[in-house]
């Protein structure tokens, strides 16, 4: 007879429904996990925590009412039994530097896919690091030339690649099959692309990349 084991309490702290109402389907589907509560507010958020059941928290801190990396480092001294993953829509080089040195080495990006999300809940829940890729290459990016434009654009050795594969002329079907990844996570990369760099279209975006050195001039006709 399976002896059935105790769920692993989470809190969730994030103001985005489409997140949360994934994370909550895909973590309790497991059978393993139960979700006590989602917030938003720093109130909400602190007493969820005070009882001491729970396991992981997961959290955007960029959409929550705290302070930003140093209030939740805060809370990390504060709890220190508290498992605590990360997840962001984009994250920079700063920033996760940061992060790493309050001690928070768990880190995922919204585009992760189901796989990716549980990977990242059990090596947090164990006290191993975890990071998505696109942040490793910001954590061992190997030392290329760099123009000021790629300090500035804070754009990971992923999103160039995706950067010269637009700048090709491939629809976001093409780059997520070219890419092995799913289309809506180009989608994401396309629109964090434009943030960072401050562009609206794609001549804007080729101009930017010539300029960073990132594509070939001679391959353009502006």
């Amino acid at each position: 007879m399976k002896i059935h084991e105790t769920p692993v309490n989470l809190l969730i702290a994030d103001s985005q429904f489409l997140i949360t109402e994934s994370l909550k389907f895909i973590l309790q589907g497991e059978g393993r996990f139960r979700i006590v509560k989602v917030v938003s507010e720093k109130n909400e958020l602190i007493e969820a925590l005070e009882p001491g059941n729970i396991s992981m928290l997961i959290i955007d801190y960029s959409l929550v009412d705290i302070g930003g990396i140093s209030e939740l480092r805060e809370i990390k001294i504060r709890f220190p039994d508290l498992k605590i993953l990360v997840i962001s829509n984009s994250i920079s080089k700063s920033e996760l530097h940061e992060l790493n040195g309050s001690g928070i080495i768990n880190i995922i990006l919204k585009t992760a896919d189901k796989e990716e999300l549980l990977e990242a809940v059990n090596c947090t829940l164990k006290g191993k690091k975890y990071y998505s890729n696109e942040l490793l290459d910001l954590l061992f990016e190997v030392s290329e030339k760099k123009s000021p434009a790629d300090d500035t654009g804070q754009l990971t050795i992923s999103e160039i690649e995706i950067v010269r594969l637009i700048s090709e002329g491939l629809t976001t079907k093409e780059i997520a099959s070219r890419k092995f990844i799913s289309f809506h996570t180009v989608i994401s990369h396309r629109k964090n692309i434009f943030r960072k760099l401050g562009v609206t279209s794609v001549s804007e975006l080729i101009m930017y990349s010539i300029k960073a050195g990132w594509l070939n001039i001679i391959e353009y006709h502006i």
